[in-house]
């Protein structure tokens, strides 16, 4: 059973990872991932800490931290799309997309997790 809630939440997360791509231009910056991956930082935050704090199944657990926010936030694409930054010897953009995401997503965690504590 947990395998099926994974399979679903994993689907909704790629589907509205999806959307944000279509809804969010990324010309000349990957905004789209960034904004995903900062956002997907903050929805694992609260909803982990919201599923300690409220005894959340481990079915429903597994389905929304690892289906659905793993399903919507994109760490291969992010890589991928680093890479393509810096073959394209657009370094400070490179920096500034690597630093920060893992800024943004760690403080992103943090915060998610002290509002669900809350």
């Amino acid at each position: 059973m947990n395998f099926l809630m994974v399979f679903v939440g994993g689907g909704c997360g790629s589907v509205l990872r999806y959307a944000v791509a279509l809804a969010i231009p990324s010309a000349s910056f990957p905004w789209a991932t960034l904004c995903v991956n900062a956002f997907g930082s903050l929805a694992i935050g609260l909803l982990g800490g919201w599923s300690s704090r409220f005894g959340w199944s481990e079915g429903m657990r597994l389905a929304i931290t690892v289906g659905l926010c793993g399903g919507f936030t994109t760490f291969s694409t992010f890589s991928k799309e680093s890479l393509e930054l810096a073959e394209a010897g657009r370094w400070c953009a490179f920096g500034s997309y690597v630093a920060g995401s893992v800024i943004l997503g760690l403080a992103a965690v943090a915060l998610g997790y002290v509002l669900a504590r809350q």
